[in-house]
């Protein structure tokens, strides 16, 4: 059967049988449908059954294990999907004036404090749309700050080379100038180096702890103080909080600036690209930079949108939250309460290192600490034993039902795989994700080639990874074309 819904139709199939004479015509206008669009003549139930079967085909956290875990598809609750659809949040006017949202703005106002008490921050803004938005809005705060204070040479910002690509492309949108910080071989960020590159022109360093290897940066005191006794600000990304929560905080460590991916930590769905929500905390001295307007309360107990916030860097989009997205957030934060969000961390921590142990069994783990929330491990040694690489482990993993793990990063690490398994997932589930990784790696070394052809069974089958890769950036077509008379 053709796969492609245009190609199914046939002349009468669709809805020729509707009657002109007594249609509604509200729904029936003339101009409403164009006769020149060449639209597929079908029935609905062809219609159903082909997006039926296209979903079929996606891969979803709620049919199978997601190994990328927290960074791109934690579980969501479908509690939280509930609560954000009531009416009196979908049915709420963006321009409601504040006597009209009460019940919206409070609920913001709850998780901006809330949010401020986990992480050890001053103060929260709910408005940046996704985290690598969350930090581009920091390091403008960042630039307004230095430029209040007359300190215009302060253009370097830090990286750790284990860094999140969008941290380095943040600093330089906004005009920094990006020196990288390498790891020592204990996988942490290499203070020393830090040290001897601080000068007068440092700006801001940015940092990820535990870091993306999945260790807990164990000198990030001694971190932050040098970076503040050099007159720089330290910014935290919060893309790995997920093994922190209830447990540390970053304004404890000594961090001036942070964004959170709520997606990542308090399970607002993200897969696929939204929706996404980034919120920005501030410590003390940074807080009035946020953007505006900022959730408050008067002495009364109204709740109002703070608009007079002479230092803010303005709004960073059209309006103040990703609203449904932190109400799906904020359910997570109320149904599980600060224990429940304390003990989801540990149990991310937890499986991550049961992973760990029984994953070294046949794979390299480059080091020896126990890690958070994610490892990372190595098929360096068996690319080296029989061809097959990391990659070939990974596609191999989606015949086998389970989502590959993130590939080749952090690049510091060779034939890299990282795992995330987050806390939701079973042990009988851990178990079998490690059978299935232990019998790849077993067949790679019986019969490489079987495994270097692998996916056999996806919906698209293996291809030409160097033409992909050139098609994808100078070749892409997102037209459909029709075919000609001649072709049909």
């Amino acid at each position: 059967m053709p796969s492609l819904l245009f190609e199914q139709g046939a002349p009468g199939r669709g809805s020729d049988f509707v009657r002109d004479a007594g249609a509604p015509k509200q729904f029936l206008e003339p101009d409403a449908l164009r006769a020149d669009l060449p639209l597929p003549d079908l029935t609905e139930l062809e219609v159903a059954r082909h997006f039926t079967e296209l979903s079929h085909r996606n891969f979803s956290v709620d049919t199978n294990f997601y190994p990328l875990g927290s960074c791109t598809m934690k579980y969501n609750p479908k509690l939280n999907e509930a609560v954000s659809g009531f009416a009196g949040f979908t049915d709420l006017h963006p321009f409601a004036p504040d006597h009209g949202a009460q019940g919206a703005i409070r609920l913001l106002w709850h998780m901006e404090r809330t949010l401020s008490s986990l992480f050890g921050m001053d103060a929260f803004s709910l408005m940046p749309a996704a985290g690598a938005h969350g930090e581009i809005t920091a390091m403008l705060m960042a630039k307004k700050y230095f430029k209040d204070r007359g300190e215009h040479e302060r253009l370097t910002c830090f990286v750790p080379d284990t860094a999140h690509g969008t941290n380095p492309a943040s600093a330089a949108m906004v005009g920094y100038e990006v020196v990288s910080i390498p790891s020592t071989a204990r996988g942490r960020t290499d203070l020393a180096t830090l040290r001897a590159k601080l000068d007068g022109t440092a700006a801001v360093c940015m940092m990820t702890n535990p870091n993306t290897l999945g260790l807990f940066e164990d000198e990030i005191v001694d971190m932050t103080r040098a970076v503040h006794d050099a007159g720089g600000l330290m910014y935290y990304d919060g893309a790995n909080a997920n093994a922190i929560v209830g447990l540390t905080r970053p304004g404890d460590m000594g961090f001036d600036l942070m964004h959170l991916n709520l997606h990542k930590t308090f399970s607002v769905p993200h897969g696929g690209g939204g929706p996404g929500s980034g919120p920005v905390g501030a410590s003390a001295r940074l807080s009035p930079y946020l953007p505006a307007p900022l959730m408050a309360r008067d002495a009364s107990g109204t709740y109002f949108w703070d608009e007079d916030r002479p230092k803010s860097i303005g709004a960073v989009r059209a309006f103040p939250a990703h609203f449904l997205a932190i109400v799906r957030a904020y359910a997570y934060v109320i149904v599980h309460g600060a224990e429940g969000l304390r003990s989801n961390s540990r149990l991310a921590v937890l499986n991550a290192n049961y992973l760990r142990a029984k994953v070294k069994e046949f794979l390299t783990v480059p080091y020896a600490d126990y890690c958070r929330h994610e490892f990372v491990c190595s098929a360096e040694e068996l690319k080296k034993e029989t061809g097959v690489r990391a990659l070939d482990l990974a596609k191999g993993l989606l015949d086998a039902g389970v989502h590959a793990p993130t590939m080749y990063w952090p690049h510091v690490v060779p034939e890299c795989l990282m795992i995330e398994p987050t806390e939701t997932e079973s042990r009988y589930t851990l178990d079998a994700f490690v059978e299935t990784l232990r019998a790849l790696v077993a067949r790679a070394h019986e019969d490489p080639a079987a495994v270097q052809q692998m996916p056999l069974h996806t919906p698209v089958r293996r291809v030409d990874e160097a033409q992909v890769g050139r098609l994808a950036n100078k070749g892409i077509g997102l037209r459909w074309s029709p075919p000609s008379d001649a072709q049909s």
